[in-house]
């Protein structure tokens, strides 16, 4: 096994199912193109019995059908050593003949059988669900040497009909894990790991652009700097990942179109919508597809829901989270760009600083753990949220991205800055904060709020500084 960046937890759980002595049923899921895949192989390298990966439903010349994932299962089959055998017509038959070749190679030892991608697997009337679930309840939950690990990125799929599945499978699952982006220091350690060499302020830029993806990072020449990399990834001629954005949600839902109409909305404000707003203004129908629609957006790891400072749980609000689908959104989509080394051309533009702004807000909510960890409020329990106040003819507006509300009666008002030199408070912004904090002291007298300073660079200390009563930096954000 190579060195594996991070998932310490994850392998650590993959050990104890491997070791319990008794047949396990475990479902990974997340995000496509986190490192599922590659976590598994790495992990039970030496000791997979049998791997098969279903075919992507993604193909632009033929829709994949129930013959070729059965085909394809075949040549699994034949080419991990199974010999004399038809090809399936089924999926119950293709189970059965699984079931003879591990009995063929049983030797008492762990049996680590890995089905990936399989929501891919379930086509149209193909009857998948209903041989696998044979195949589990009739033969393989009484095996105990039979690890069976199953993954998908179809979050959707693998939510409705493994982890919540209310027929045969129901309880049937001995183990779940949920594989989520990597964090800012992990991505520096995979960076480091490549002989890539970048500074924490590039590394937390890539971050806004990759979302901490390792497959993305992947990508990334050693010998570029990160403005030349991105125009590689996104704006070249023929560039790697010039057609992810559609590629990445037909691959995963099934309702893809929709499902982007979602996230082109909610890309479009930054403190998000309600469902009955989404609903209103993509044209949707507010019906089980629509909430489905939206649990599997936020169970990939795209969206995310919460309820905004203040408010009962139903103003409950939908937020775009995903890195990569913000900067898709803002540079790339409906946007023909000639330009291969547009990246590069740009980097100092305002709309490009605007971005960085929006963008970073974005990875400090991505790294709350590690904020309350450097706040010193690790232990105490928490929820983070947002504050808008519309504007009227005699008062003002007022936004406030991140408020982390404690329950020792305390809240963390963060301003989140991310400029290249350290932040200057000057006697204006000053006064514009002092408002805010007046107005919510004012409007909820039972809390205690605390100015928090998150910052790419460190605070200036003057006549105006002492509003904050905590200032973290990058390092505080690259702590673990």
């Amino acid at each position: 096994m190579c060195d594996i960046i991070g998932r310490k937890r994850e392998i650590a759980e993959l050990r104890r199912y491997y070791d319990s002595g008794r047949a396990e049923f475990v479902a990974v899921y997340g995000r496509r193109r986190v490192g599922k895949t590659f976590l598994i192989d790495e992990v039970f390298h030496d000791n997979m019995v049998f791997h098969h990966t279903g075919l992507s439903p993604y193909d632009r010349r033929r829709k994949i059908t129930l013959r070729d994932q059965l085909q394809n299962f075949y040549f699994s089959l034949l080419r991990q050593g199974m010999e004399d055998i038809a090809q399936p017509k089924s999926w119950m038959e293709a189970f059965f003949l699984l079931e003879r070749f591990l009995e063929t190679c049983d030797n008492g030892a762990r049996q680590v059988v890995f089905i990936d991608e399989l929501p891919w697997m379930d086509t149209a009337r193909s009857g998948f669900l209903t041989a696998l679930e044979a195949f589990w309840n009739g033969w393989g939950n009484m095996r105990h040497n039979l690890l069976l690990i199953v993954c998908g990125s179809a979050t959707s799929w693998m939510l409705d009909n493994l982890i919540s599945n209310k027929g045969g499978l129901y309880g049937r699952l001995t183990g779940e894990i949920k594989l989520s982006p990597f964090t800012l220091k992990e991505c520096e350690d995979f960076y480091l790991s490549r002989g890539i060499k970048m500074s924490r302020y590039n590394t937390t830029q890539a971050y806004m652009i990759m979302g901490g993806i390792p497959f993305y990072m992947n990508f990334f020449n050693p010998s570029y700097s990160l403005a030349q990399n991105i125009d590689a990834l996104f704006f070249a001629r023929n560039a790697k990942l010039g057609d992810e954005f559609e590629r990445l949600f037909n691959s995963v839902f099934d309702n893809a179109e929709d499902c982007m109409r979602i996230v082109r909305l909610l890309g479009s404000r930054h403190s998000g919508f309600t469902r009955k707003e989404i609903a209103e203004k993509t044209g949707l129908n507010p019906n089980g597809d629509f909430s489905k629609m939206l649990k599997a957006l936020i169970g990939s790891d795209f969206v995310v829901k919460y309820v905004p400072f203040g408010m009962s749980k139903r103003e409950e609000h939908y937020k775009l989270i995903d890195s990569f689908c913000w900067f898709w959104l803002h540079f790339k989509e409906g946007k023909k760009i000639g330009q291969e080394d547009y990246w590069q051309r740009h980097l100092k533009e305002s709309d490009v600083a605007s971005w960085r702004g929006i963008a970073f807000e974005e990875v400090c909510l991505q790294h709350i753990a590690q904020i309350k960890y450097s706040l010193n409020i690790a232990g105490v329990s928490s929820q983070q949220s947002a504050w808008v106040v519309k504007g009227g003819e005699e008062t003002e507006g007022m936004q406030i991205d991140l408020l982390i509300e404690r329950a020792d009666d305390m809240v963390n008002v963060c301003e989140m800055k991310f400029y290249r030199s350290p932040f200057v408070l000057t006697k204006q912004y000053a006064q514009v904060l002092s408002a805010r904090m007046q107005t919510m002291e004012k409007k909820f007298p039972a809390l205690t709020f605390h100015l928090t300073y998150i910052g790419c660079t460190e605070l200036v200390r003057n006549e105006y500084s002492d509003m904050f009563t905590a200032s973290l930096t990058l390092d505080d954000l690259f702590v673990y």
